[in-house]
């Protein structure tokens, strides 16, 4: 499989404020968050070197942060993987995201004002075009940025970055858990989010964001190890 096939950055540009190994960084975390590496999947440093055109010295020291980080873990000393995750740690991250983002939420939703709440709607639009399109990597981007909208509002030193690394461990199952999303996500949860924004309801819209991470990457996650199971057990007999 080629690197060439299977990354694709959301930015190409480097920012002009970044060096080359913040650019490499950012562009590689998020790569992980939508999804473009599936889970167990080996990255050499070689391998996204030549993909980005740069030398090896700034993809490892990427790829460290990204260890250190908990996104991906050595195989040697010049491999890494992406990690793959086990029923408990599955729902020990889905609990985590619950926890955060329904406290994140409550607390900016006093300062979301109407253009804010303008912003969340075409996020949500572009979402579903995104989807309606078939462009899974798009919907994924945009789902991940429409939360970030929402949370960023009320500028934290530290919710926001404990959100991210979440999303970070759960990002390689994002693509395949959205390939398939709608056998469980028949309401739009993004929808209630707003409407409780409006109503300035935090119940509401703290149930709305555990909806949305329930039904969404959790029920498909569970889904996921369920047929793992059952395929290992009838392979067995």
């Amino acid at each position: 499989m080629k690197y060439a096939d299977t990354i694709r950055l959301v930015s190409d540009e480097k920012r002009p404020s970044e060096t080359v190994k913040q650019w490499v960084y950012r562009g590689l975390r998020q790569a992980i968050i939508t999804g473009r590496f599936p889970p167990g999947q080996p990255i050499t440093i070689q391998g996204i070197a030549e993909r980005l055109e740069v030398s090896a010295m700034p993809v490892r020291e990427a790829l460290h942060r990204l260890v250190a980080d908990g996104a991906l873990e050595n195989l040697d000393n010049r491999r890494v993987r992406v990690p793959d995750i086990d029923p408990d740690k599955f729902d020990e991250i889905i609990t985590a995201r619950i926890a955060l983002e329904t406290i994140a939420a409550e607390r900016a939703m006093p300062f979301i004002d109407y253009l804010r709440l303008a912003r969340l709607q075409q996020l949500d639009a572009e979402i579903d075009a995104a989807y309606g399109a078939g462009n899974i990597e798009s919907g994924i981007e945009r789902n991940f940025a429409f939360h970030r909208c929402l949370y960023e509002v009320r500028a934290s030193a530290v919710l926001l970055p404990l959100i991210e690394s979440v999303w970070l461990r759960l990002g390689p199952f994002m693509r395949e858990a959205t390939e398939n999303l709608d056998e469980s996500y028949r309401v739009d949860r993004h929808g209630e989010a707003m409407d409780a924004i409006r109503q300035q309801d935090a119940t509401a819209l703290k149930a709305a964001i555990t909806a949305d991470i329930q039904e969404g990457a959790g029920h498909l996650g569970h889904k996921r190890f369920l047929d793992v199971e059952l395929s290992s057990s009838t392979f067995s007999l």
